[in-house]
């Protein structure tokens, strides 16, 4: 569905040149659903833009749905949904004003489009919104209402650029689950671009890490945080000397490589390090804390996250990105 090679965008800014995106390789299988990561300024939404023939590329050569973004866009357009991080609806247009009219634009005949309209309510369980004005929706029926709208013309891809950006918890639950029923009934392929790590981590079947215009990383989530060593585990205790303490006892009884101790503004210090199978390893760590007469005040224990990744990849978080 997606076949990119040396895929390259630069913007002229002054009498700078800036390299958004450096020489970019992706590949999309029909079916999945592909998420693309990275902070704020990665090349992420270039990328996309140039995907969706909204931006030409500057070099390098990119195929979507069997067509050459550059000397066939109409036909990319035609097989492709996409839905941008601003609202595309009227707000003065009905729900299904909006839909039957986005239907006809692509060329549907009024009868096709009218059922489709129909049907994407249905599916995006707009129904009862359907003949209300696009202002008195919620944030989240407004957002589904752009993903019908990108669906509207029955598009082989779908590209979804942070989706759910603005949408309270629910809504966003809401909307994945309409994303992954779309996928269910029609083998949608879908790439979507997002700052939400625990959305690329359950939806995604593959995740492509972009930053500085390159893909640095591409695999399934488990793959990838497969490649941090270990799970990380914290724990407290009373004052700096337990802490500086128990570190040394977890590098020695656990072999953990470098515990780090974090001293926090009136808070309790925190010694953190990562070892295999952190569950397994934490009763023989309190026993020899114990012995050590150290007393820790709150244990914990948590699984790699597409952010650790990031972080051993280029060693800066993620989120600190998109602060």
């Amino acid at each position: 569905m997606i076949h990119t090679r040396e895929l390259t965008r630069t913007f002229r800014v002054g009498k700078r040149t800036v390299e958004a995106v450096r020489g970019v390789d992706i590949d999309v299988h029909e079916g999945e659903l592909v998420a693309l990561l990275g902070p704020n300024g990665a090349g992420k939404s270039t990328t996309l833009r140039m995907l969706t023939t909204l931006l030409q590329p500057t070099s390098g050569t990119a195929r979507v749905a069997g067509h050459d973004v550059r000397t066939e866009p109409a036909e990319v357009r035609r097989r492709i949904g996409f839905v941008g991080q601003g609202h595309g609806a009227a707000d003065d247009q009905r729900a299904r004003d909006e839909l039957y009219a986005q239907g006809l634009l692509y060329g549907l005949d009024r009868r096709t489009a009218r059922r489709r309209a129909n049907d994407l309510l249905d599916l995006l369980e707009l129904d009862g919104a359907a003949d209300r004005a696009v202002t008195g929706l919620s944030g989240g029926q407004r957002r589904r209402l752009d993903v019908a709208m990108g669906l509207i013309h029955h598009p082989r891809l779908l590209f979804l650029d942070e989706p759910s950006t603005g949408l309270d918890p629910q809504s966003r639950a809401h909307l994945w689950e309409r994303v992954a029923r779309l996928r269910e009934e029609f083998g949608t392929t879908v790439v979507v671009t997002t700052h939400y790590l625990e959305e690329a981590d359950g939806a995604a079947d593959r995740v492509l890490v972009i930053d500085h215009g390159r893909v640095i990383a591409d695999g399934s989530a488990d793959a990838l945080k497969g490649r941090v060593s270990g799970d990380l585990v914290t724990f407290t205790t009373e004052d700096g000397d337990a802490a500086r303490t128990g570190a040394k006892v977890a590098e020695r009884v656990l072999s953990a490589g470098t515990a780090e101790v974090v001293a926090r503004a009136g808070r309790e210090p925190e010694v953190r390090f990562r070892v295999e199978h952190g569950d397994a390893a934490l009763p023989g760590l309190l026993r020899a804390l114990d012995q050590e007469g150290v007393v820790p005040l709150a244990v914990s224990v948590s699984r790699p996250t597409l952010d650790d990744v990031f972080l051993s990849l280029t060693g800066r978080s993620l989120r600190e990105g998109e602060r």
